[in-house]
């Protein structure tokens, strides 16, 4: 799943809620959520404003 959060986050191009990926994947919100919070802690994901969500490049 992780390498699906992180595709879609790129192809999103802009910070998006866990939300919008779980829907843009398939998967349940909560799910989604407790993947990203282990991405975010790793540095694979970024946090730019309250409750959204991006890659570090982006």
């Amino acid at each position: 799943m992780e390498n699906e959060i992180l595709e879609a986050m790129k192809k999103a191009g802009k910070p998006v809620r866990p939300g919008e990926v779980a829907e843009m994947i398939g998967e349940e919100s909560k799910e989604v959520s407790k993947t990203i919070s282990k991405l975010k802690k790793r540095g694979s994901v970024i946090s730019p404003k309250r409750c959204y969500y991006s890659l570090p490049d982006q």
